[in-house]
């Protein structure tokens, strides 16, 4: 019942739920008449914005070698800083998971969903004064999607046959064939719009965001102030924003006890309970799409080899994992990134479970021998070496040896993840499965982390774009997830909550199942008291 009354709370400070339907719902769970005028009260109060200050968060998922070019945004600092100063098409409503105008104010498609029509907000400003316009869409859109990009956002562009603009305000999309999720796919923070595309100068972080950088120390800190030409007067409440990296958990705690930060990222599930005791500190859990996993390289030895990689996830205990490692804050993953956060989820696919004789077997049958070194450091998820130790002792009882190799947590994302054949990783949700297919697991995405690539799976993943029939979208997405559990190089033991700490000085938090910090928002909705 709490869950569903933070959500009607949430509604209402968002503007959303008005007194009448709020009272009738709080009256439906049982809730007193004069408690329920309270709540509505207190949640009103609390959606009324204070203006100024400096919100500062401390963040893991940084490093020096991150880059202010979106195409290049690599874990979660990246991806705020970049909702800091940018601003993509369509946005995801964090109650309903429904597509949100943001640049586009509007959007529709011809029958079969090939063509679309974007219509632009008017009278936007980029931060060095230049209004948006269609063309600035056209370029932006087309750099993410030429094939010498190095776009993130790759996989899901190569969809797209030609982009042209239709007069000053207008974008027109046309794809090779239908994709009804299409907007959704405009929601990737790869894709937030910048003047001229971004080809003068990627790196400037010119958007048309609530905040414009001050000054960045990748790796270190990131500083915006206040847009005063920002579109939006219910998003940059403060007058500075701050990010400081701070991967090392005890370091990042230690902020978030003391009231030197706002917000954490990413707290330990081993300790989230005792930070939630503390008097100034409120630990936010909020389930979702969100995945832990050890990716194999398909296409380098031994994990070129199906039955090596099916005696990996036998090797691995699922429910010791979600015990031990995630102390309750998340669920058993099947090998699969799709779970029951997602519509046309299929929950009749047969769980995976921990069988060290068939781990054995098909470790047999792989004829490898020797040890499988396993990458890791604890920016990758909280608890990755005690999950990668964990592993390790599971697999022993297959006769399977893995060599745990403990990295900096600098630069593990540009020189470990998805470049090392075996390591430790984590993948956020997305909007639909088409577009975290897309982004993860077609042939043609650059942040294929497991090199597995299937022609055949390429072609349900198209047939599922254009299919309008739920139903048959949904066997689609099935036989999808089956031939990635049964062949796939993802090994996908846990589904993680977000766990974020917050202090009482912050104000406007909403749990978003899309993502962690109120999907990377929280600096663009929030305020302090």
């Amino acid at each position: 019942m709490s869950q569903v009354l933070d959500h009607l709370k949430a509604q209402v400070m968002q503007g959303k739920l008005q007194r009448r339907d709020f009272m009738r719902n709080a009256i439906a769970m049982g809730i007193a008449l004069p408690l329920a005028g309270s709540i509505f009260s207190q949640s009103v109060l609390a959606a009324t914005p204070n203006k100024g200050g400096r919100m500062i968060l401390g963040m893991a998922g940084g490093a020096t070698t991150d880059s202010l070019d979106p195409a290049l945004a690599l874990a979660q600092v990246a991806g705020i800083i970049l909702k800091a100063w940018g601003n993509t098409l369509i946005a995801v409503s964090p109650t309903d998971g429904s597509a949100q105008p943001e640049l586009a104010v509007s959007w529709e498609s011809q029958p079969g969903a090939k063509i679309w029509t974007f219509n632009l907000r008017q009278g936007v400003l980029f931060h060095n004064g230049q209004e948006l316009t269609a063309e600035d869409v056209v370029k932006t859109l087309q750099r993410h999607s030429g094939e010498d990009t190095k776009s993130a956002a790759l996989g899901i562009m190569r969809g797209i046959d030609n982009i042209k603009a239709d007069g000053k305000y207008k974008v027109i999309i046309e794809l090779k064939s239908g994709n009804a999720d299409l907007p959704f796919l405009m929601t990737d923070y790869h894709l937030v719009i910048q003047p001229n595309g971004g080809l003068d100068n990627p790196t400037a972080a010119i958007g048309t965001g609530p905040y414009q950088m001050e000054s960045n120390e990748p790796g270190v800190r990131f500083v915006g102030k206040k847009n005063s030409n920002y579109f939006d007067s219910s998003k940059g409440h403060v007058d500075y924003v701050e990010v400081r990296v701070l991967n090392d958990q005890t370091a990042r705690m230690s902020a978030l006890r003391s009231g030197q930060i706002h917000a954490a990222n990413l707290l330990d599930p081993k300790t989230a309970k005792l930070m939630d005791r503390l008097p100034n500190v409120s630990v936010q859990n909020t389930s979702g799409k969100a995945h832990y996993l050890f990716p194999m390289h398909c296409d380098k030895t031994p994990f070129d080899n199906n039955h090596l990689r099916l005696a990996m996830k036998y090797a691995i205990n699922r429910q010791e994992m979600v015990e031990r490692i995630l102390h309750g804050y998340g669920s058993v993953g099947n090998d699969i990134p799709i779970n029951a956060a997602y519509s046309l989820f299929s929950d009749d696919i047969e769980q995976r479970s921990y069988d060290p004789d068939k781990a054995a077997f098909h470790y047999k049958k792989s004829g490898h021998s020797g040890a499988i070194q396993l990458d890791v450091s604890d920016v990758a998820f909280p608890g990755a070496v005690d999950a990668s130790l964990l592993f390790q002792q599971q697999a022993k009882k297959a006769g399977i040896n893995i060599n745990v190799n403990r990295l900096p947590s600098d630069g593990y994302w540009s020189n470990v993840w998805n470049k090392k054949p075996f390591c430790a990783s984590y993948t956020g949700g997305r909007a639909t499965q088409d577009q975290q297919y897309s982004v993860f697991y077609s042939s043609a995405a650059d942040w294929n982390d497991t090199k597995w690539r299937r022609p055949n799976f390429d072609s349900l993943l198209t047939q599922a774009q254009v299919e309008l029939d739920q139903a048959k979208r949904k066997a689609l997405y099935r036989e999808m997830a089956i031939m990635m559990r049964d062949d796939g190089g993802a090994i996908i033991p846990m589904f993680n909550d977000y766990v974020d700490g917050i202090t009482s000085s912050l104000k406007g938090y909403t749990k978003d199942p899309a993502g962690s910090l109120s999907n990377l928002n929280i600096l663009t909705q929030c305020w302090l008291a």
